[in-house]
């Protein structure tokens, strides 16, 4: 079971856009997340459960002294001490142990669900990261762009060929693009916040975002059972197995316990007559047997156990349709990012001709810098566009490693 996790877990790290430095965070979140450090404890606590159920019952030791003596031929008896075991029924504490186990099993699950959705989280967080550190460099190149612009402009201004009003407006939309850039830098250090919190480290630290991220040539193809072996699912089928052990548990606790055990009791040695076994001290030892006669607890259980089969296996069909709808939203939108991503790449090297058209003209003295304005505004348009495909694309594959085993 183990093995078989483990390897879905690794499985998370391939990905053709995970880099060296969203890799080392990753190894950092799943060694430092408090969430995660909390599982690991509670699934150690549940494996010792293992230890504590393979015990007896309690140890009976009793005493007594005989306020008023009983007189018997050999003496008068003097006190009673007695010690008495019982013990389960063959196969109990075996049974005890299957149960613990398994449920220490549907823990172990959840750890690995933790895991992966902290991969998920901490990839999701990063490509943000790197959109919006993309976006602010596109805005800082359209800045410069556009005091290029201006000096154009101002120059025209003295020539004639252009009016006041045209810098003006160049000046506005630099102004406009400033304050979005700002708000992004806002935006970026409250989401490198959340990452670093993430990893469970100073919010303060730097993070190392790359530069640029490219789609991949093709689209990694995902199997039709891709979701079988889904964490998610195993937890209902771990559950399902801890309800069948407790059912054979209820059975064997149902069963009669053994009791073995031995009294003693000292005699006084009588004074008024001699014979062979004066004063003999006596032992009786003890076998005895608890039966659930007149407890309904154990049908009871049964009973339960049975409605909780039949919940798990309702349980774990709806998860299965919610997991298989989300993969197949991801998949489309994962494929609509990758068109879109397309189509802008398109549309960019379009409205670079026509600026490239623009600057042309304007050595004629022809240039309209309302139309220099409104192809910029295309421009940026289009790079945004395109960096939140690349963004939406990456993330999409993030959600699809998470419920595939891609």
């Amino acid at each position: 079971m183990k093995k078989v996790i483990q390897i879905l877990v690794g499985i998370v790290f391939i990905n053709i856009g995970y880099t060296q430095q969203l890799e080392s965070l990753l190894e950092q979140g799943l060694m430092n997340n408090p969430e995660i450090q909390a599982l690991e404890i509670r699934y150690t606590i549940a494996t010792e459960k293992v230890n504590e159920v393979n015990t007896l019952p309690n140890t009976e030791f009793s005493a007594g002294y005989f306020a008023s003596e009983t007189e018997t031929r050999t003496g008068a008896q003097k006190a009673r001490f007695g010690v008495k075991q019982m013990l389960p029924w063959f196969g109990t504490i075996t049974a005890r142990e299957n149960y613990a186990g398994s449920m220490a099993e549907a823990d172990y699950v959840d750890l690995v669900i933790a895991k992966r959705k902290l991969t998920l989280g901490i990839s999701q967080a990063y490509y943000r990261l790197y959109a919006i550190n993309a976006a602010s460099k596109v805005l800082e190149e359209n800045v410069e762009l556009l005091m290029t612009y201006e000096q154009l402009a101002l120059k025209g201004v003295e020539g004639g060929m252009t009016s006041a009003v045209d810098v003006l407006q160049l000046q506005i939309r630099q102004n406009e693009l400033v304050e979005q850039l700002k708000v992004l830098q806002q935006r970026y250090l409250a989401e490198e916040s959340g990452l670093n919190n993430l990893l469970n480290r100073d919010e303060n630290i730097p993070i190392s975002i790359l530069d640029t991220f490219t789609l991949p040539k093709e689209d990694g193809l995902i199997a039709s059972d891709s979701l079988r072996l889904h964490p998610e699912l195993l937890k209902y089928d771990k559950l399902y197995e801890s309800v069948l052990k407790d059912d054979l548990l209820v059975k064997k606790e149902a069963s009669p316990m053994l009791g073995i055990g031995v009294d003693y009791v000292p005699v006084a040695e009588r004074t008024d007559v001699l014979f062979m076994d004066n004063g003999k001290d006596m032992v009786m030892p003890m076998v005895s047997v608890s039966v659930p006669i007149f407890n309904n607890k154990y049908s009871s259980l049964g009973k339960q156990n049975a409605l909780r089969k039949k919940e798990l296996e309702a349980m774990r069909k709806e998860r299965y349709n919610a997991l298989k709808t989300q993969l197949a939203e991801a998949v489309s939108k994962r494929n609509s990012a990758r068109i879109r991503f397309v189509s802008q790449s398109e549309n960019l090297k379009k409205a670079g001709n026509a600026e490239e058209i623009l600057i042309k003209n304007y050595e004629t003295g022809t240039i309209d810098f309302n139309d220099v304005l409104d192809i910029q505004e295309l421009q940026l348009k289009f790079q945004m566009n395109q960096i939140e495909a690349v963004n939406s694309y990456y993330n999409q594959m993030a959600i699809i490693n998470y419920l595939s085993n891609l």
